[in-house]
């Protein structure tokens, strides 16, 4: 499939996981790539989008500085001269008992996830209602609940989640489409950072395991935002797509 030709896609987290997995599937099917991520690693994406033959740019940004999110909006579109598909899948992860969670830590959690997300969003709107594109947010199924000792994480994605739906009834009669996905028992290296905080329940965890084990590769959730970005989701604005493996059902 060529779903993206003539397109340009600007993908946060970018450097590994379902970011770097976006990316790469965004260009094999045609589009230029915008790769954006806090670690220089993004380089190497950006030069896996090249061989593949569309347009690259590597860019390193801290999503959670207004200032850095502005300049990196603006070089993507100097670079070329549109947006088309916003993938916002950056953000960070930990878990702690609620109890013990340091404020600093869930100002972190928040301020990246969620602040950093709404910041690309505002930044990259007013491009994508000139070429009519879309945004795919990523969520978590965190944010259904079915997570323990994740309560900043989960606030962030339930968040990112609300947020989207807002974008899509704000500017649906401007032709911008907003969705989410949320995924679930993905092999990323954010999947890896979990730990269960000492004393922890392990029997709690069932709410959140796959029904499908092993977990699934990061290519699983970048196909499903590639769906959402492409015209074969045009008439899907406001929602939220499970890429769980049935943990949610």
């Amino acid at each position: 499939m060529k779903r993206f030709e003539n397109k340009v896609a600007l993908v946060t987290g970018a450097a590994s996981g379902i970011g770097e997995a976006t990316a790469i599937r965004l260009a094999q099917e045609g589009a230029s790539v915008a790769c954006v991520d806090i670690s220089e690693k993004v380089k190497e994406t950006a030069a896996v989008v090249e061989k593949l033959g569309g347009g690259a740019l590597a860019l390193t940004c801290d999503i959670s500085d207004e200032a850095q999110v502005a300049a990196m909006v603006a070089a993507a579109v100097a670079r070329f001269d549109r947006i088309d598909v916003l993938a916002n899948v950056a953000g960070i992860l930990r878990s702690d008992h609620t109890h013990e969670l340091k404020l600093e830590d869930w100002d972190k959690i928040i301020r990246i996830n969620l602040t950093g997300t709404f910041l690309v969003c505002r930044a990259a709107i007013p491009h994508l209602l000139k070429t009519k594109g879309n945004i795919v947010n990523t969520s978590s199924s965190s944010a259904m609940g079915s997570h323990p000792w994740m309560a900043a994480y989960a606030a962030s994605k339930g968040g990112i989640l609300s947020m989207t739906r807002v974008i899509a009834v704000e500017y649906a009669k401007q032709g911008l489409r907003a969705n989410c996905i949320i995924p679930g028992g993905i092999a990323t290296p954010l999947h890896t950072q979990f730990r269960m905080p000492k004393g922890a329940d392990p029997e709690l965890l069932r709410g959140a395991m796959p029904l499908t084990l092993p977990y699934a590769g990061p290519e699983h959730a970048a196909s499903v935002i590639a769906f959402l970005a492409s015209d074969d989701a045009r008439y899907i604005t406001g929602a939220e797509v499970r890429a769980d493996g049935g943990a949610l059902s």
